[in-house]
Parts: structure tokens; sequence; C-alpha cells
């Protein structure tokens, strides 16, 4: 590695250099590591190999499983969440101890009560975590996706940031199957209401339950407004909005 002097800075590859920035300053190397010919036919490699196809497959998963929130985590997502997921269902992957190495994946990951207990509680925006949000507590309907409220009252049970005048509340009941790749899903109406000292119990039920088969996945979507003459706007973009993942079957 050797640091680039002179007024012209470079970045990019060029015959067998690289130039790039690092907070050194502008630097220069010569290309260099294993073939990717070599990578694919070297049994050298074959653990290689075996690591890239079960990281392709959890990094599969995990599209799988944001495609399928995608109307909901639009609302309630980080810059990285890509990556949050797929590191998440390369842990799930880890507990199927029954496929060959390099054919381990998520759907039999997920038939654990590890794989399952490794992707509940899974937050889609890292800046707003549930469990430091919503300090109610609820349950789940396994059978129907309801999730209820007891008692809920906005001002001393959500953490609410400044600012904000009103809170939204709604549910998702998923199925996804991570051998097939089919998924479903059903929605619950939204619940808005004011962040006040009113006490309420809150129910959000799905419209119905998803066909098909795979795991069922119950989501929780917090969101908070602003309410400016009698309109109610998004609360920094979104930015402080919850999508949890609250139960897995």
């Amino acid at each position: 590695m050797a640091k680039l002097k002179g007024i012209i800075k470079l970045e990019g590859t060029l015959d067998n250099l690289t130039f790039y920035k690092a907070k050194e300053g502008y630097l220069v190397k010569t290309k260099g590591g294993v073939s990717k010919e070599r990578i694919q036919n070297d049994p050298a490699f074959e653990r290689t190999r075996e690591n890239g196809s079960e990281f392709g497959s959890s990094a599969s998963s995990g599209k799988l499983l944001r495609t399928s929130v995608r109307n909901l985590m639009i609302r309630a997502k980080d810059n990285r969440v890509s990556s949050r997921v797929t590191q998440k269902m390369t842990q799930i992957k880890n507990f199927d101890t029954t496929s060959v190495r390099g054919q381990r994946n998520v759907a039999t990951g997920l038939a654990t009560p590890e794989g399952k207990a490794t992707l509940k509680g899974l937050d889609f925006n890292n800046r707003a975590i549930l469990s430091a949000v919503l300090f109610a507590p609820f349950t789940v309907d396994g059978a129907t996706g309801e999730i209820t409220i007891p008692n809920l009252t906005p001002a001393n049970d959500i953490a609410y940031p400044s600012g904000a005048t009103h809170i939204s509340l709604s549910s998702a009941f998923l199925k996804v199957d991570f051998d097939t790749t089919d998924n479903a899903i059903e929605y619950s109406p939204t619940v808005n209401i004011p962040i006040d000292s009113t006490s309420a119990t809150q129910t959000l039920t799905p419209a119905g339950v998803p066909t098909g088969t795979g795991n069922d996945i119950f989501v929780l979507l917090v969101e908070f407004f602003q309410e400016i003459n009698g309109v109610q706007y998004p609360l920094k973009n979104g930015a402080y909005n919850v999508l949890n993942i609250v139960e897995v079957a």
C-alpha cells in the first residue's frame, strides 16, 4: 500500500492498481486475491463455497421477509435494515442441525424453538425499538393475529418523541414459507389516538388469516404524528416509527 501524492486525486481501478480514499488520505494498492475461477473449482476452497452458498440463501430469506412486510416497512425502517435482517437470518440458519454443510437454511432453522426466538423481537427501525417505546403489556392471539393492549394510556405508556401529538397503531398477520418463498399477509385497521391521559383498551384485528404454508409472523406498527391545524403529519418523516415482530410460530 502506498500513499498517493500530487494534485490529481484518483479513485477506482487502473490496470492492476486500485486507488481509493481512506482516513490517511488517497492510497493506492495492487490488485490481489484469489481468482473467481479458483474459488469455484479448487477443492481447497470447498468451505468458502459452502459458506457463500449459505450466506446467499440467508440473504434471499431476508429479502423475502422484507418484501412480505414492505407496505409497513416503508413507514418504519433504518438505512441498514437489509444487512441487519440478513444477519438475523444467518443466525437462524445456524439452528438447522439436519442439513449438510453448505445447505443449511432458514426454513429448517425456523422450525426450531431457538430459530423462532431469534426472529421474535426484530425491529425494522433500529432508531425506534419497541421495548423502549411501548411500556404497556399486550397479548397476541396466534389463531387470529389479534393484538390486544389493555388499558393503554398513551401519555404514560408510550415514550413519544417531542412534537408528537398522536399515535397510530396497526398490526399484520404474515404467513411466510422460507422454503417455497410463498407469502401472504393480512392487515388490521389502523387505530389513531391522541397522546393524552385517556385510558382505553386497544384491539388490532387483522382482516383475516393469511393462507398458505410456512411460519406465522405477527408484527406491530407504531407511528407518530404531529397535528397542525387539524391535519396530522408524520413526525420527522417516520424516523421515530416502530415496526416489530412481536411473535413467531
